[in-house]
């Protein structure tokens, strides 16, 4: 005989698949927006992209991809033994993700879980609470200073039960960068069981006297794992692609959870074109310097102390508003002159906006506007 279910009762919730606790606790990562509220596309300057597109080295090796109906490689040796050249890295020290997110995420499901903490610097990048909720693990956020990142602060946040500390160098959003000889301080400061990733996604923006030694440790130390990306100055954000080196214990327990054909057809030979034509990148980061101090410059010249451009190491800048005119009119005024721009009341910063570098006349524009809109607050 049949067994009837009423099906007007209300259902039980324990009948429900239940997601984890830390799952639900989890504020999924927002990304930059490329249209205003009426979805109206805008100037996209909320992403952190290459204004300059794309190598066309890449973009040409895009037509000679083999079918899609293929797998492609999934070591993606190639594009490994590629940035192992470039770097003078191990190419079995190298493992690939989808994008440098990917890696970011799986660093701490290696490596904590329920009872473990994650640390990271305030106004650090947005992911790395998320990493820390996924797997189970506490986030935990030291003090700043002055936005960036405060070296003894993290190292008074540590205690026993710290497994990861990421550290973005330069960080993201607020552009701030440590050197050489305090990422060396960081690194010593930490008992050796702390897994130290250090997120470079914006490295190549960084000027060759100011590089941090992060590779040097990660090709020394048991403990180092330097996280890199595709998406912003090798202009293939849309491919998602991202690497990172370590030592192969480390390397091999993330070729042990990473997807298994994580970087696509498309994707392993864009990259390597993209690695392959250094001029392209030389080109980015000249182009960036310049219209950065220019940008900065103009801010600058309005005097007054009411738009604060933050130092910044990467491709873009982070203004602090402490004037009448507030970050969220100034957002709301950029997206009236055709851009949108990154507002974080989510991350703590309502008083900032953070704006890439675009073209010269896109910063132009943009300093223009914040010139006339502070001006009329007055």
């Amino acid at each position: 005989m049949p067994i009837m279910i009423d099906q007007t009762a209300p259902e039980s919730t324990a009948a429900r698949p239940q997601p984890k606790g830390w799952i639900k606790a989890i504020h999924a990562y927002v990304p930059g927006k490329s249209a205003g509220p009426d979805g109206k596309p805008l100037i996209k300057l909320s992403a952190n992209e290459n204004p300059l597109g794309t190598s066309a080295q890449a973009v040409a090796a895009r037509a000679g991809v083999a079918s899609a109906a293929l797998y492609p490689d999934p070591d993606s040796k190639e594009l490994r033994a590629a940035l192992a050249a470039l770097h003078g890295l191990d190419p079995s020290c190298v493992v690939m993700g989808t994008g440098s997110d990917e890696l970011l995420h799986i660093a701490a499901q290696a490596y904590a879980g329920v009872g473990d903490e994650v640390l990271y610097v305030r106004y650090g990048f947005s992911v790395y609470p998320i990493a820390a909720q996924r797997c189970g693990a506490t986030p935990v956020e030291a003090p700043d200073v002055d936005y960036g990142t405060d070296v003894d602060a993290l190292l008074a946040a540590v205690t026993p039960r710290t497994r990861v500390v990421f550290l973005a160098n330069p960080n993201n959003p607020t552009g701030s960068y440590i050197g050489r000889t305090e990422l060396a301080r960081l690194h010593a400061g930490l008992r050796p069981d702390v897994l130290l990733v250090v997120d470079q996604a914006y490295a190549e923006y960084v000027a060759a006297e100011d590089e941090d030694g992060a590779l040097d440790l990660a090709r020394t130390a048991a403990n180092v794992l330097v996280t890199r990306t595709f998406s912003k100055i090798y202009g293939l954000a849309g491919e998602r692609i991202g690497w990172a080196t370590g030592p192969a214990e480390v390397v091999d327990m993330l070729n042990r959870i990473r997807g298994p054909f994580n970087v696509s057809l498309t994707g392993q030979a864009m990259g390597l074109a993209a690695v392959l034509d250094q001029d392209f990148v030389q080109a980015s980061a000249a182009h960036n310097r310049a219209e950065r101090a220019r940008f900065v410059a103009a801010l600058e010249a309005l005097g007054n102390h009411e738009l604060r451009p933050l130092p910044s190491q990467a491709n873009f800048v982070l203004i602090e508003f402490a004037g009448v005119l507030s970050a969220e009119q100034a957002y709301l005024g950029l997206m009236d002159a055709g851009y949108i721009t990154r507002w974080l009341p989510g991350q703590g910063l309502p008083q900032c906006l953070r704006i890439t570098i675009g073209t010269a006349a896109q910063m132009d524009e943009i300093a223009a506007a914040l010139r006339q809109m502070a001006e009329a607050a007055r």
